[in-house]
């Protein structure tokens, strides 16, 4: 249903910015909510952010609020994690999702339908 793609390189240093693109294929992307999930080693999967079907709502972690900005493009079927600001604890892999329940997301992602391959983001000190 759509493919996780990572723009500007996996390794950053910290207080950099990088960018993660979402692209799907089809009405049903388009219709679905979709939202940015990560886990780091040794760590449960991490919920941080969802965009509605629309375009015209999100939902924020407190984890990330501030430095990351979600949007999306109906028209070329692609949402977009701008990450600033990234720090150290920020290293993990992260994955996109898609799914017609918004609060899916928000209580951990479980039951979610549509999950994208993880990109591994690095970033140093």
């Amino acid at each position: 249903m759509f493919s996780c793609r990572r723009r500007g390189g996996g390794l950053v240093q910290a207080g950099g910015s990088l960018r993660l693109s979402c692209a799907g294929s089809g009405r049903t992307f388009n219709s679905y909510a979709v939202g940015w999930f990560r886990q780091a080693p040794g760590k449960e999967r991490e919920f941080l952010v969802v965009i509605n079907w629309s375009g015209d709502s999100t939902y924020y972690a407190d984890s990330v609020k501030g430095r990351f900005a979600i949007s999306r493009d109906r028209v070329k079927n692609t949402v977009s994690l701008q990450m600033s600001s990234l720090k150290p604890e920020d290293t993990a892999d992260y994955y996109c999702a898609a799914d017609d329940i918004f609060t899916r997301f928000i209580s951990g992602g479980s039951g979610i339908k549509y999950w994208g391959k993880g990109t591994q983001v690095t970033v140093s000190s």
